[in-house]
C-alpha cells in the first residue's frame, strides 16, 4: 500500500504559491537560482509556477524543466483544456514531469462557475483525464477540500483516482482548520475512497491561523505521504507551511514520527537567505530553524546551561541547518577572494562582474562599520541582485536638513539616462522630503504601497535595509538598498524602484523605448 510507506515526498511551491505573496514577483535569473538550489538540496517535487499565467511563467517553468536534475518538475492548472496544455508544454522538457489541475470543490468554490455537483464532477473527469493522456504523473486538488462536504469530497476524489490522479492534494486553502481536523480527513478518505492505497494523498496547508506546519504533521500521522510547503513558509496572506519546518521536525522528532525525507538539511539556511533575498521578504529573527535568533541565547540560565552542555537549551545543532560557529571575520582589509569564499558559504555563487559590484559596496562599508556581519554580506547581495536591468536613474548626491524645527529639506542630484538633474523639496520629514525631491524630477503616478526599514545589525552603526514598493496601473515594482544612513538607503530603495517601474512599462508596452519616459524638469 503506497501510504503506509515511510517515506515523505516534500513537494515545494514557492516558486508558484510563495511568488503570490505581493511584491514577491522574482526575475527569471532568480527562479532558475532557486530552483536548481532545490533540486540539489534533493527536494522531490518543485511546483515551478503556473504556465498559462504569462509568458513569462511558461518560459520560466520550461527553462527549470530542462535545467532540473533530480526533483519531479511540475506546473499548475486550472480544470480546462487549455491550461492543462499549457502547462504540459512547459514541463515535458523535464526528466520527470507532473501536471497539477486543480477546481474548487466547497459550496462557496462551486457557485464561482456556477457548477452543480453534477456538472463539476463531470468537468473533473474529463480534465483530469486529458491530463493523464499527456502525462503519467498527474496532482489533482480540490481546493478549500477542508470546507467541502464529506460525501462530496469522497465523490470527487474517486473520480479523479478513477480517471489517473496519481497524487491526490488535500488543501486547506484558507486556513481554516486544526490538526485533528487534518488527520481525520485523511483517514476519512483512505477508509472511504476506493483505491485510495494505490495513490499518494498530500496536504497542502495555509498559515491564516499559524497551524499550517501542524496541520501538515498531522495530516502525515493519518497517512498523507506528500507534503506542500514553500521556503521561509512564504505564500498567499499568512502564508503556507514552512519546508525548513517539516524537514527539521521530521528530523528532531523521528522517534514519533518515524518518516525519511531525501531533503538535505545542511542547505536549509543558505536558501532560506537566498528566498529572502530575491523575495524581498525578510526572515523575522524568531523563525524557527532559520531565523537569526534560532540558535541566539540572552538569558543568563540559557548561557550557563549552553556552556555546560549545548543541548540543555538546543534541540538541534546550528550545523543540521548549514551554520558554523567559525566564520571569515569580514573587514576593510578583507579581499575579493576572501568575500567570494563568504558569499558562497552563506549560499550564493557570484559571477566576476557582480563580485566587483558588491566588493566596491563592501569596501564602502568596511571603511563606515567596525564590524561586518553575515547580515550586512547578504543587504549588499539583495541590494545587487535587485538592480533593474534599466538603471537610467540614479543618485549622485543627497542633502538633507531636519530636526524639531521644520520644514525638512532635501537637496537632490539625480543622474537621468546620463544627464544631472537637480531639486530641492520639502517635507513631513527628511524620508518624505528625499521622496518629493525625486517626484520633482521623475513624472509617474505611482503609490506608494510600503515602506519598510529593518536595522539588520546591532549598534549605531548598523545598516538600515529599506524596501519600498510602488504600484502603478495595476504594476507593482520592489526596490531594496541597504545604508549606515537610513535616509539615503530610503532614497536608493525609491529610485530603484522606480527604475524597476520604467522597465515593466517598456515590457507591457511592445516598441516602447525605454528612454522616452518624461522627466519633470525641477528648474
Amino acid at each position: 500500500m503506497t501510504n503506509t510507506q515511510d517515506r515523505v515526498f516534500i513537494f515545494d511551491t514557492t516558486l508558484r504559491d510563495g511568488e503570490q505573496s505581493p511584491g514577491a514577483t522574482m526575475t527569471h535569473a532568480e527562479k532558475l537560482d532557486i530552483a536548481a538550489m532545490l533540486d540539489e538540496m534533493g527536494v522531490d517535487i518543485i511546483e515551478a509556477g503556473f504556465p498559462i499565467a504569462s509568458e513569462g511563467d511558461f518560459e520560466a517553468v520550461s527553462a527549470i524543466a530542462k535545467q532540473s536534475k533530480n526533483s519531479v518538475i511540475c506546473g499548475l492548472s486550472r480544470a480546462n483544456f487549455k491550461d492543462i496544455d499549457r502547462c504540459w508544454e512547459a514541463v515535458k522538457h523535464a526528466a520527470r514531469p507532473r501536471i497539477h489541475t486543480f477546481i474548487g470543490t466547497s459550496p462557496l468554490h462551486r457557485a464561482i462557475p456556477n457548477l452543480d455537483k453534477d456538472q463539476m464532477a463531470e468537468r473533473i473527469h474529463d480534465t483530469v483525464t486529458h491530463a493523464r493522456n499527456l502525462c503519467d504523473n498527474v496532482q489533482w486538488s480540490p481546493m478549500d477540500a477542508t470546507r467541502t462536504e464529506h460525501d462530496y469530497l469522497c465523490r470527487v476524489v474517486e473520480i479523479a483516482i478513477k480517471a489517473g490522479a496519481t497524487t491526490i492534494n488535500i488543501p486547506d486553502t484558507v486556513g481554516y482548520t486544526a490538526p485533528r481536523e487534518s488527520a481525520d480527513l485523511i483517514r476519512m478518505l483512505l477508509e472511504r475512497v476506493p483505491g485510495a492505497d494505490e495513490i499518494i494523498f498530500a496536504t497542502h496547508c495555509h498559515n491564516d491561523l499559524g497551524m499550517a506546519t501542524a496541520n501538515s504533521l498531522a495530516a502525515v500521522e493519518a497517512g498523507a505521504r506528500q507534503i506542500e510547503c514553500t521556503i521561509n513558509g512564504l505564500g498567499e496572506r499568512a502564508g503556507n507551511t514552512a519546508l525548513e519546518e517539516v524537514v527539521m521536525a521530521l528530523k528532531v522528532r523521528n522517534d514519533i514520527m518515524p518518516y525519511r525525507t531525501g531533503v538535505d538539511s545542511t542547505r536549509l539556511t543558505a536558501i532560506s537567505r537566498k528566498v529572502a533575498t530575491v523575495s524581498g521578504f525578510p526572515v523575522q529573527f524568531n523563525k524557527a530553524i532559520v531565523g537569526k535568533n534560532a540558535f541566539a541565547h540572552e538569558s543568563g540560565i540559557h548561557q550557563d546551561g549552553m556552556l555546560k552542555n549545548a543541548e540543555t537549551f538546543e534541540i538541534m545543532r546550528p550545523a543540521d541547518v548549514g551554520l558554523t560557529e567559525t566564520s571569515l571575520v569580514m573587514g576593510k582589509h578583507s579581499g575579493r577572494a576572501a568575500l567570494r569564499s563568504k558569499l558562497k558559504d552563506l549560499g550564493y555563487e557570484v559571477a566576476d562582474n557582480q563580485l566587483a559590484d558588491i566588493f566596491v559596496r563592501f569596501k564602502a562599508l568596511a571603511d563606515r562599520k567596525k564590524e561586518i556581519y553575515d547580515e550586512d554580506l547578504l543587504a549588499l547581495v539583495q541590494e545587487a541582485g535587485t538592480q533593474a536591468a534599466y538603471d537610467g536613474l540614479q543618485i549622485k548626491r543627497l542633502r538633507v536638513v531636519c530636526g524639531t524645527e521644520g520644514p525638512q529639506e532635501a537637496q537632490l542630484t539625480l543622474t537621468v539616462d546620463g544627464e544631472d538633474k537637480t531639486a530641492e523639496a520639502t517635507g513631513d520629514g527628511p524620508v518624505d522630503a528625499a521622496f518629493n525631491a525625486v517626484n520633482m524630477l521623475v513624472d509617474h503616478t505611482a503609490t506608494l504601497a510600503l515602506y519598510q526599514v529593518q536595522a539588520i545589525t546591532e549598534g549605531t552603526d548598523a545598516q538600515a535595509t529599506v524596501t519600498v514598493r510602488l504600484e502603478e496601473d495595476g504594476k507593482i515594482a520592489t526596490g531594496h538598498a541597504a545604508d549606515t544612513d537610513t535616509v539615503v538607503a530610503s532614497a536608493r530603495a525609491y529610485v530603484n524602484a522606480l527604475n524597476r517601474l520604467i522597465l515593466r512599462r517598456q515590457k507591457t508596452a511592445p516598441g516602447h523605448d525605454t528612454k522616452a519616459v518624461s522627466y519633470r524638469d525641477a528648474g
